[in-house]
């Protein structure tokens, strides 16, 4: 669907490239997710790719079509979801989506439909200017799905919701992925990132310093072994076991068998750990 080769961007007056080199692909029903902290290059990249910056270096291709040869059609197959909310503050929620509804060349779904979605059906003749910062990320998610596009950009969009609220808009994008939209996701939310990710990239002074899917990321930079809790005599005691040695098996499968076992953990390495692990940072906005 989305090939991305050698891309290459220095902003005029830099020292350096904000990007160099990054390549990846999203395919139809795939999520590939951009992390990295802030000045790592998630931003330009989907700029370029959605033709708000210009290509400098580099390639891409949308179902082989170069971005460059893509005429304004394009923009009917793609929905964009900003970190920073950008609304009309003077109009109603349900007239923020009837307005950019008319932009698009191919049927969109009423306000009302795509409002419920997103779970602000109740809020629709509200000024989006008295939304939450939360409630105002919601609408704009709204507005990137309005029109059924065929690719998403995705930035931030559980930023300033809460647990149960962020899980609703998780369920709405993993429905979108069903539906077989080609989906580029930047988060430093690391639950979202390993839900919702097929794969991911992790991005670092502009380059891509890993690119694989979460399992195979933690697998690849944890340990093969797991931290067994149990109870001696009232205390509680902590034991390692390393799955690569037989005999560490063997006393852990004694130790599950006759022991007061409290909890059972795998020594996998967290997205975070990975992530200061390959650049030496850590990942914050």
């Amino acid at each position: 669907m989305i090939e991305v080769e050698e891309l290459t961007f220095k902003y005029p007056g830099a020292n350096g490239h904000a990007v160099r080199g990054v390549s990846f692909g999203v395919k139809r029903g795939e999520v590939v997710g951009l992390l990295g902290p802030s000045g790592a290059g998630k931003s330009t990249i989907q700029k370029i790719m959605i033709k708000l910056l210009p290509m400098q270096q580099g390639s891409v291709r949308y179902e082989g079509v170069e971005l460059g040869d893509l005429d304004r059609s394009f923009f009917n197959k793609v929905g964009v979801s900003f970190e920073h909310p950008n609304v009309f503050p003077k109009l109603t929620a349900a007239e923020n989506l009837s307005y950019f509804a008319g932009l698009y060349a191919r049927d969109v779904m009423s306000p009302e439909e795509v409002l419920g979605l997103v779970g602000l059906a109740g809020e629709a003749d509200k000024p989006a200017g008295d939304y939450s910062k939360g409630m105002k990320q919601r609408l704009v998610l709204a507005r990137a799905l309005q029109h059924r596009p065929d690719v998403l950009f995705l930035d931030e969009p559980t930023s300033g919701l809460d647990p149960a609220t962020a899980q609703r808009v998780m369920d709405l994008i993993a429905a979108e992925r069903d539906r077989g939209v080609a989906i580029l996701l930047t988060t430093h939310n690391m639950h979202a990132a390993d839900t919702l990710c097929d794969r991911l990239a992790f991005l670092h002074d502009g380059e891509v310093a890993a690119l694989d899917s979460p399992r195979a990321l933690k697998l690849a930079h944890g340990e093969r072994a797991v931290e067994v809790e149990h109870r001696v005599d009232g205390r509680l005691e902590r034991a390692r076991f390393d799955l690569g040695d037989e005999g560490a098996r063997g006393r852990l499968s004694e130790l599950l068998a006759g022991a007061e076992v409290e909890t059972v953990h795998t020594r996998e390495a967290t997205l975070d750990q990975i992530f200061i692990k390959l650049t030496g940072s850590e990942l914050v906005a």
